[in-house]
């Protein structure tokens, strides 16, 4: 039996809608189980029992006794920070990545199409190269990056806008072009570099890591990912008919321009704001939607209910399997991103029923 995505715009199939309440539900559960699954394994197994005590003694103000404290440590300032992260990241990304889908009107966009992540390398690089920003501490990598987001999200933008406004189109280009000169000049700034392990530390973060999750990177981050849900759940209807092509939207009344204006400015801001923290994780952003889709139809209110959720738990067991698999050393999560999604985007891409925009 083939499944078909229904056409943007048009309601989902009653067992689809049915299905939305209790997958939501269980989706909640699943993350919450991970999440703890997250805190509790590593390199060290911290037992769960335990693992719940410490949780517990953090929240609510508790004593622990000094033996302790080693696995206090552990569980409350580095593994929970870091998979709390994760599930911002996932969410975040996944939740983008719909709306960058819905604004290129492209099956194949994910968050960094538009050159955002190649920008915020170029940050990255002169502060792993020269030490810029040296002044910040620990915050110069994740400044340097969101600035270099920032910059290149507003060359693109002025690159792509025409008497037209922001085509699709044109987007897609000016991104994927201005990446590819975003990239030269990091190679440029790392060649030149006069530290010999610049290039290993950019390009483990180019792949994106956590292992810089702090309690300090968290909020805003979360904020950031939060209002992004929650203006998207306001503009779904926006995305389901901008999906359906700029004339259309206009029959409809919808100022095509003017949201598509909206979802670049959001866009570029999110997305800035979690390479800043975790690097370029790829993949999330561009196959999640797609699952979601399977599952719950096209109507975008529901993806953009759904969408966060399963990024956020996908992206706390790629980070597990990130920091277990071959301890004490520690994979990109990029790399296992990819392992995974490059194999799941082509079965769904040769599905039979399943339209990536268009057959």
């Amino acid at each position: 039996m083939t499944v078909t995505e229904a056409a943007p715009g048009v309601a989902p199939p009653e067992n689809s809608r049915a299905r939305g309440p209790l997958t939501v539900a269980a989706l909640v559960v699943v993350l919450v189980a991970s999440a703890i699954a997250g805190i509790s394994l590593g390199p060290a197994v911290v037992p769960l029992p335990d693992t719940l005590r410490y949780l517990g003694a953090a929240l609510t103000g508790g004593t622990i006794g000094p033996e302790d404290v080693t696995g206090y440590s552990i569980i409350w300032q580095v593994r929970t920070p870091r998979v709390l992260l994760a599930i911002v990241v996932g969410a975040g990304l996944s939740v983008i990545g719909v709306a960058v889908q819905a604004m290129v009107r492209n099956a194949l966009a994910d968050p960094f199409i538009l050159g955002v992540s190649s920008g915020a390398s170029v940050g990255a690089s002169a502060v792993v190269s020269f030490g810029l920003f040296a002044s910040l501490g620990i915050y110069a990598l994740s400044a340097a990056a969101f600035l270099g987001a920032l910059a290149a999200s507003v060359l693109v933008y002025v690159a792509a806008h025409g008497r037209a406004g922001l085509t699709p189109l044109r987007l897609v280009l000016t991104g994927v072009a201005l990446a590819y000169g975003f990239q030269a000049l990091m190679s440029v700034i790392v060649f030149f570099a006069p530290f010999g392990e610049a290039a290993r530390s950019v390009l483990f973060w180019l792949l994106g890591s956590l292992g810089g999750a702090a309690w300090g990177s968290l909020p805003i981050a979360a904020a950031t990912v939060a209002v992004a849900v929650a203006l998207l759940l306001r503009q779904s209807s926006a995305l389901d008919v901008l999906a359906m092509g700029d004339e259309s939207a206009a029959s409809l009344g919808v100022d095509a321009a003017a949201v598509r204006r909206r979802l670049f400015l959001l866009t570029a801001v999110v997305t800035g704001a979690l390479v800043a923290v975790s690097g370029a994780v790829g993949f999330v952003g561009l196959v999640m939607p797609h699952l979601v889709r399977i599952l719950v139809g096209a109507s975008h209110r529901r993806v953009l209910v759904i969408a966060p959720l399963a990024g956020a738990i996908f992206l706390v067991w790629v980070d597990l399997a990130s920091r277990t698999l071959f301890a004490p050393r520690e994979l990109p999560l990029g790399v296992i991103t990819a392992l995974i999604g490059v194999p799941v985007f082509v079965t769904l891409l040769r599905r039979r029923g399943y339209l990536f925009g268009g057959r």
